[in-house]
């Protein structure tokens, strides 16, 4: 699809260090991702905790970008945000403009996914969780909500970022989630008109 879409729809993928997120964008764009990864070095080794994330060689120092084609009117441009603290900062104006979010899990470090949660919820940005599959125990949809404090109204699915299917399924339910949102303030103001 050329430039000729009348809609230009902005999703962004946050999440932890090392959660996928790259991945993600990767494996759903249909263009080859912009991707700003950088070889890690020694001289982050201070800064960034690798201990479990090992095997890890490189880090997004900015963001991914990454485009999928909806219909001959609609594209979702995807960003990936980094997931080290020290670029938190970004976030925010990546938040900006933005139709809803995916939150990237690792379900082995789910405390590295308050930051994101708590990010979106400041914006009042609508977002999904989604857990990515690395291939361990797998914990009960129950108990994740529980340790995120999710709300129940918040899509929690399962996915493998590494698979395009799964991945085009965490954006459709983001959409999805979405579009209902919109449909239900779109309601209840209605219902206060009348």
């Amino acid at each position: 699809m050329g430039a000729s879409a009348d809609n230009g729809l902005k999703i962004v993928v946050v999440g932890g260090f090392g959660v996928g997120k790259t991945t993600l964008v990767r494996s759903v764009s249909e263009i080859r991702p912009l991707n700003t990864e950088e070889t890690m070095t020694q001289a982050g080794a201070s800064v960034d905790d690798i201990e479990q994330v090992r095997g890890k060689s490189a880090t997004t120092v900015a963001f991914d970008f990454g485009r999928i084609t909806l219909d001959a009117h609609n594209v979702l441009y995807l960003f990936g945000a980094p997931g080290q603290e020290r670029f938190w900062f970004l976030w925010d104006r990546l938040f900006s403009g933005t139709l809803g979010a995916v939150v990237l899990v690792d379900t082995r470090r789910i405390d590295d996914s308050w930051y994101a949660i708590d990010r979106l919820e400041h914006h009042g940005t609508p977002f999904i969780v989604a857990c990515n599959d690395f291939g361990g125990p797998v914990r009960a949809s129950e108990e994740v909500r529980a340790a995120l404090d999710l709300d129940p109204d918040i899509p929690l699915i399962d996915c493998d970022a590494r698979d395009r299917e799964s991945a085009k399924r965490v954006l459709i339910t983001l959409v999805e989630h979405v579009r209902r949102q919109y449909a239900a303030a779109a309601g209840s103001l209605t219902a206060e008109v009348v």
